[in-house]
């Protein structure tokens, strides 16, 4: 995935100035795809070029360069494109993996802080989804197709924090019952 794509389809959602849409980014797909406002900004200018978005002066900007963005329908024809290409499943490439495998073979290492530390992050995170859940999506309320769809990504993000979350608990608990167990060697 490039960051055009979730750029564009964030400004399909609503058309914005890039300040707005970066902030937007944040508390959306930035969920799932991370950007600073710096490449948000590069990316619309590249985007512009492309043709495949416009910008006109923000009817608030006043005396700033503030821009409005849309998508033109180059841009809607490539996100097209792009969402019905196939893609395949992407690999876990987890750093703490290796370091257990280390712990593994070399003996206790003294990982259970920072496995506490990713837990209680995968906690937090987990809190703010369900939050967000309870807040947008409550059992009760007749969803759109749109809202629908975004509900699966949110539950997407639910069930991998919820994961995380049980696997650190496990993990913190092995390691604490091992801590004093010499490796096999």
């Amino acid at each position: 995935m490039s960051l055009s794509h979730a750029l564009m389809t964030s400004l399909l959602e609503k058309s914005s100035s890039g300040y707005d849409l970066a902030r937007r980014f944040d508390k959306s797909i930035g969920f799932f795809w991370r950007a600073t406002h710096q490449q948000i900004y590069r990316e619309l200018a590249r985007m512009e070029k492309a043709g495949w978005i416009e910008s006109a002066a923000a009817p608030d900007g006043g005396k700033t360069r503030k821009k409005n963005y849309r998508v033109l329908d180059a841009g809607k024809v490539e996100l097209e494109r792009w969402a019905r290409e196939p893609s395949p499943p992407q690999d876990m490439r987890e750093e703490l993996m290796v370091r257990l495998r280390a712990d593994a073979v070399l003996g206790p290492l003294g990982l259970e802080d920072e496995i506490a530390r990713r837990k209680a992050t995968h906690e937090q995170k987990l809190a703010a989804y369900r939050a967000i859940e309870a807040r947008d999506f409550p059992p009760e309320k007749v969803l759109s197709r749109e809202a629908r769809i975004q509900h699966m990504i949110l539950k997407t993000g639910i069930m991998f924090e919820e994961g995380w979350a049980k696997w650190s608990g496990e993990a913190l608990e092995l390691l604490r019952q091992t801590a004093h167990t010499p490796p096999n060697r």
